[in-house]
């Protein structure tokens, strides 16, 4: 049995990726393949109460080290437990945020190094990363528009950081991708959910005919 594939949604808060996740695993099953959807920090028990830790109301919040900490620690779980054990089966993963957003909120916005932050991935995961990542880009305006609908006044600890915060995190992404070409895709999140996903089957179709 061949293993399966490892795709990794990313971007800012308010670009859709949850939505598109599941969008994207019915489509795959579509085809035949067998999806297992997931998401971080969260995936297995373990993992979500660090979930709660990390994105709980209230409270003072952590330092950007201890978020790292934590990320990692919910990530080796989540790895170990379910994304590696599903991968082997031959079944393809479907995550909402992986070690990109630790690189880009921890990271572009918290101020740590991406080579710290890599080494605790490398220690946690053993250096795991997706086959592709997508990376949904959208407009401040957008996002503004989207998060009023979805939240209202109310969002997680690290979503209600200031702009300041979230534009550091959205250039750390951006960075990574200029970066690492061979791994990400970026799709224009700015239209419908149906446009957007269009353009994620038509990314990952490469992938599948591979696969086939």
């Amino acid at each position: 049995m061949s293993p399966g594939k490892f795709i990794s949604l990313e971007g800012g808060e308010g670009a859709g990726k949850s939505t598109q996740a599941r969008l994207l695993a019915d489509a795959l099953r579509g085809h035949g393949l067998e999806v297992v959807i997931t998401r971080e920090p969260g995936g297995t028990p373990g993992a979500e109460k660090i979930r709660e830790l990390l994105l709980g109301l209230g409270g003072d919040g952590w330092n950007p080290r201890a978020e790292a900490l934590l990320f990692a620690a919910a990530r080796s779980d989540h790895v170990e437990r379910l994304i590696r054990p599903s991968l082997a089966a031959g079944k393809w993963v479907i995550c909402d945020r992986f070690i990109d957003s630790t690189r880009a909120y921890q990271g572009g916005g918290g101020g740590l190094t991406d080579e710290d932050i890599m080494a605790l991935h490398r220690v946690g995961s053993e250096g795991l990363l997706p086959d592709m990542t997508l990376l949904i880009s959208v407009s401040p305006e957008e996002v503004a528009r989207r998060l009023t609908r979805r939240d209202g006044d109310e969002t997680d600890r690290i979503g209600g950081r200031d702009a300041d915060y979230h534009a550091r995190v959205q250039q750390a992404f951006e960075a990574f991708a200029e970066a690492e070409p061979e791994r990400f895709v970026r799709i224009d999140g700015n239209g419908a959910v149906e446009q957007t996903h269009a353009l994620i089957v038509q990314a990952v179709s490469p992938m599948l005919e591979r696969a086939s």
